[in-house]
């Protein structure tokens, strides 16, 4: 049997393939121990292919495929989180609608982290914000190195963009801020009534992560990306099972439970037809946020025949 080096959080909808209770055909997965979250895994992947598969965040493999990095998706989503309730402002700064950005500076860790893109995508679509006229003030290196960034992206390598947040050096911020000052609040209001409208209105439902399988192992083995796609639909059904009747959930589980009321009974949907207006959605905003040279074809994203 093949062993193949896998980097995957720890989700309760995973976890039969961790404890080796689903298993793909064929293949043995070794799952390689990260110090510290999942997103540590991502530029080990983009940069070195350290793994054979790999969680990733999505719009860090759109750049990845822009600079023809090689490996290739399965239509495997990991983790999904609305983006509203990162975004935060500072009230002192004048920002009390989405369009006061316009002519600001707003933080985020990296220009392409992928709550950041959706972020922007809510601010443009929902509320008329023009992207260009908002300065994104970054502290960190994109995952592929060879990204260009935007003329209105400003990179300031290790900087506290919270503590710029507080001081009022950055009128707003996107997944930046921990803290308690009385000036930071979230920049929309109601925030689940408005993602909820977002799914109702668009049947967009943002997708944070998929799984990359290394193109040198899709080739040597064709095989193995159907297998592994059944065995992550096959791994699901206990986590299923558990938020259909309440009982035994984390915190993080609760939520997505809460979430089937708008999403549908499946809080977790894997394959394309299931996801197409979220992907072509991301897909969009790659583009029209300067990710990706054009847009890409859903189907281009994954390996054919990987849900068969």
């Amino acid at each position: 049997m093949t062993k193949l080096s896998i980097a995957l959080g720890t989700y309760g909808h995973v976890a039969p393939l961790r404890d080796g209770s689903v298993r793909p055909d064929g293949f043995e997965l070794d799952f390689v121990e990260l110090d510290g979250p999942i997103i540590g895994a991502f530029r080990k992947m983009v940069r070195n292919l350290e793994f054979d598969i790999c969680e990733l965040a999505i719009t860090t493999y759109l750049s990845a495929k822009e600079y023809h990095k090689a490996f290739t998706a399965i239509p495997v989503f990991p983790a999904r989180a609305f983006p509203h309730r990162a975004i935060v402002v500072n009230r002192e700064q004048g920002v009390n609608d989405p369009k006061d950005l316009e002519g600001k500076r707003v933080g985020v860790r990296a220009y392409t982290v992928t709550t950041g893109v959706w972020a922007r995508a809510v601010l443009a679509d929902t509320y008329g914000v023009d992207l260009d006229k908002v300065t994104w003030v970054i502290s960190d290196e994109e995952h592929v190195k060879e990204c260009v960034l935007p003329h209105n992206v400003e990179y300031l390598p290790g900087a506290d963009l919270a503590g710029m947040l507080e001081a009022g050096e950055l009128a707003g911020g996107i997944g930046i801020y921990q803290g308690s000052s009385p000036a930071i609040e979230p920049l929309i209001k109601d925030r689940a009534a408005v993602e909820r409208a977002l799914v109702d209105s668009t049947g967009i439902y943002p997708i944070n992560h998929t799984l990359v399988i290394k193109d040198s192992l899709i080739e040597q083995y064709p095989d193995l990306a159907g297998s592994l796609y059944r065995a992550f639909v096959l791994a699901k059904q206990p986590f299923l099972g558990r938020i259909s009747s309440g009982t035994d959930l984390s915190d993080d589980e609760r939520e997505l439970r809460n979430r089937c009321a708008y999403v549908g009974k499946d809080p977790m949907p894997y394959g394309i037809e299931a996801n197409r207006p979220t992907l072509e959605a991301i897909i969009r905003q790659a583009h029209s946020q300067k990710i990706l040279s054009r847009q890409i074809a859903v189907e281009e994203m994954f390996v054919a025949g990987s849900e068969g």
